[in-house]
């Protein structure tokens, strides 16, 4: 008897998508209102539909420099033990170091996050005009944490000067997408974040 059951199969989409990441929301994990499961994240069929924080409490949107960051999710099996599970990953550059980020990258150190990873792919639906960024989310179940980087000044002048930060954590499940959203980001009839999303 199989364990489980497969539902669909899988076409060859007929359109081009574009890699990398736009934005990264960072959001920190105990200010999302739980218990729902683990966080105030609802996921349903691998999307989020709901997200729920506390009072006041915010998203914070970094922006990425072309082509540089990335999310990536390893399956980690045991035939042997009979587990699964998965470590995603979020890498993370920042050009230019100064002593605000300095600041900033000393509490993301301390401090379990959700990440929503913002990417140049668009969602297959509606046309050209109209097509919206996917969004994936990052740590629902058990958060992201900051767990290696560098702070690098350069040697010569054409030389990256700024940081890169990894963040990585482990889950029970894939990572999910975020419900497709009307005009902006995160503003779905079923979010509520209160502090909105803080930019700069």
């Amino acid at each position: 008897m199989a364990c489980t059951a497969l539902t669909k199969g899988r076409g060859l989409d007929c359109n081009r998508i574009s890699g990398g990441i736009k934005y990264v929301y960072f959001g920190v994990y105990d200010q999302f209102d739980a218990p729902i499961e683990t966080t105030g994240i609802v996921v349903v069929d691998s999307v989020v539909t709901d997200i729920e924080m506390g009072g006041g409490f915010s998203l914070f949107r970094y922006t990425m420099p072309l082509g540089v960051a990335s999310a990536t999710e390893t399956i980690v099996g045991s035939r042997e033990n009979g587990t699964i599970y998965y470590t995603p990953t979020l890498s993370v550059i920042l050009n230019r170091l100064t002593k605000e980020d300095q600041n900033q990258i000393k509490l993301l150190g301390s401090t379990k996050v959700v990440a929503f990873a913002q990417l140049n792919a668009t969602l297959s639906t509606g046309g050209a005009s109209d097509a919206h960024d996917v969004i994936i989310a990052l740590g629902v179940e058990n958060g992201l944490q900051l767990n290696a980087g560098t702070m690098d000044s350069g040697a010569a002048w054409g030389d990256r000067s700024g940081y890169t930060l990894t963040f990585d954590g482990m889950e029970q499940n894939p990572f999910p997408m975020v419900a497709d959203y009307t005009t902006v980001p995160f503003d779905n009839a079923g979010f509520d974040i209160p502090g909105g999303i803080v930019t700069s």
